[in-house]
């Protein structure tokens, strides 16, 4: 059986960023064994289910003498921006790489990369905090679905939230020890 390219980061409490180091050089085929790739640097990354792109900042394009293929505008926090778009090799750890990736030049706090979805969709990815300690997985390509809902519990489309609203008679959510229609339920 074929081992598929997968690493963990386990951590010794709750993590609030997923952070891992990668490796970033110019485009390269990486499957080519008599190719003589052009060096890897190494860098802090940022995991973003958010981000639709990856994006590196001007240190990464410095640093890996990156020349710009095209430009592109993109949809920051601060509203739209034109900037430049670069094809990368990238490598995750225990060797997971990509080569040809489409990145955009941005700024940010924290890291020197930001690995958003385009990467991302490419595998399996799950976190999970189970007895106060983060643990987050990735492998590509990906293997199989990884579902914690039972059987028959599954939405179509965006999930939206279950909004109970308690009985008249039951205590009051707001934790007064009042039944509901004597606190929040009046009317």
């Amino acid at each position: 059986m074929k081992q598929v390219p997968a690493f963990s980061v386990r951590s010794s409490g709750l993590l609030r960023t997923l952070v891992t180091p990668v490796e970033v050089a110019a485009a390269f085929s990486l499957s080519d064994p008599t190719a003589k790739p052009p060096p890897l640097h190494t860098f802090k990354a940022i995991w973003d289910t958010g981000a639709t792109n990856t994006v590196i900042t001007p240190a990464v394009v410095q640093q890996c003498g990156l020349k710009p293929i095209s430009t592109t505008q993109v949809q920051g926090v601060h509203g739209p921006s034109l900037t430049s778009v670069y094809l990368i090799s990238i490598m995750l750890p225990h060797k997971v790489g990509f080569a040809a990736v489409r990145v955009t030049e941005g700024k940010f706090i924290g890291a020197e990369v930001l690995i958003g979805m385009d990467i991302i969709s490419k595998g399996d990815f799950a976190v999970s905090n189970f007895g106060g300690k983060t643990v987050f997985t990735f492998r590509s390509p990906s293997q199989a679905h990884i579902d914690f809902a039972p059987q028959g519990i599954t939405l179509s489309g965006p999930a939206m939230p279950v909004l109970h609203r308690p009985g008249r008679n039951d205590p009051c959510p707001c934790k007064s020890g009042k039944k509901y229609k004597h606190c929040c339920g009046k009317n």
